[in-house]
């Protein structure tokens, strides 16, 4: 049983839920032959090297022996330990740490992201990433990048390589707005309580500016329509922003909480428009036809599969010409750490067999050889 060995980027809350659901479980990836270890942790100021299997202690253990470090500590540390099979797990949210990966993998690492943030960066950029991956021959496994733990990505990869034409895709692809939109349509209450409610409960980022203007969902709708071979850039999503002009980005946190009141006529206005069967949906839309996608606010049937959501649930629907105008639904939580983790982590059991069955082969040729 050759181990896994992980660096993990990140101990956040999907870094930390993913460390605990891989110490609860390493018996049950043992039974299935699959050893899981994780040698060294790393947040954005400290790492800690573990020379052992990573304890329960590992949070006071980051905080009392872990020290300030560079990329290059790392990749020293486990090239003198000679540790083999090693992935690195993005488990950031940082826009910079991407510039890692060229020489995460030049170093000897897989990579599994649950950071977006590579598979949406300008296409030429893109690209050469991934032929960095084919020289090298590493794997690169990132399906919580849309849906959470929801198997988005591997299944448009599966119909995609099946030679199943798609011609569209559409989602609910924010759980925050999600829940947003769900709450706003069904209870009695402003749209400014609503998001003041999804911020409590930690829902939305922590400047909710960031989930309204749907910049987010179209980075996910982008990552979709690369898999499908497009060429596409962010710049090419026609994203509609919900927050006005006069508390965008532009202005600060405080000014846009002091004033987000003046959110509430317009949402007020679209929820009186409503028929009685109508909710209203926060989607992004890929037209494989057209080649075009959009991220924008529209009126659901209250009983379609988008207007039936409830809480933070996310939902997609597949079109392809073989089921016609039946599309294929999947449909779940959106979001949480838990979900998000748990989609990490069977994106390494997944590598992990990858690698067991490229040793078999390996060895099977090498026995045709003699």
């Amino acid at each position: 049983m050759r181990p896994l060995n992980i660096v993990l980027f990140g101990v956040g809350n999907v870094g930390s839920t993913l460390i605990r659901q891989i110490l609860a479980d390493k018996q049950h990836f043992h039974e299935a032959g699959i050893d899981l270890k994780i040698p060294v942790i790393a947040n954005s100021r400290l790492a800690f090297f573990e020379k052992e299997n990573l304890h329960s202690s590992w949070e006071t253990d980051l905080g009392s022996f872990g020290f300030p470090y560079e990329l290059e500590d790392i990749l020293k540390y486990v090239k003198d330990k000679d540790y083999k099979n090693l992935v690195a797990v993005d488990a950031t949210a940082s826009n910079n740490f991407v510039d890692n990966y060229q020489r995460l993998v030049e170093a000897g690492f897989h990579i599994v992201a649950a950071n977006k943030v590579a598979n949406s960066l300008p296409f030429e950029v893109y690209k050469n990433f991934r032929e960095t991956l084919k020289e090298h021959k590493k794997q690169f496994l990132y399906e919580t990048n849309v849906g959470a733990g929801l198997p988005i990505i591997q299944t448009l990869q599966g119909l995609h390589q099946a030679g199943e034409k798609i011609t569209r895709v559409r989602g609910v692809f924010s759980g925050s707005l999600s829940y947003i939109f769900n709450t706003f349509s069904e209870e009695d209450k402003t749209f400014a309580e609503v998001l003041d409610e999804a911020q409590l409960k930690g829902f939305t980022e922590p400047d909710p500016r960031v989930d309204l203007s749907g910049k987010d969902v179209g980075r996910k709708l982008l990552i979709l329509a690369r898999e499908l071979n497009l060429r596409k850039d962010l710049s090419e999503v026609q994203i509609q922003d919900l927050v006005p002009a006069h508390l965008n980005g532009t202005t600060s946190l405080a000014h846009f909480r002091k004033n987000q009141e003046h959110l509430n006529p317009d949402f007020q206005e679209l929820k009186k428009s409503l028929k009685e069967d109508e909710v209203l949906r926060h989607v992004g839309e890929l037209d494989l036809v057209k080649q075009e996608l959009q991220v924008k606010l529209v009126k659901e049937k209250k009983a379609s599969a988008f207007g039936n959501l409830k809480h933070a649930d996310a939902s997609f629907e597949i079109y392809t010409e073989s089921y016609g105008e039946q599309p294929i639904v999947i449909q779940g939580a959106g979001a949480g750490a838990a979900v998000t983790a748990r989609g990490v982590l069977s994106d390494l059991i997944k590598l992990a067999q990858n690698l067991k069955n490229e040793d078999s082969t390996q060895k099977t040729e090498q026995r045709l050889s003699l």
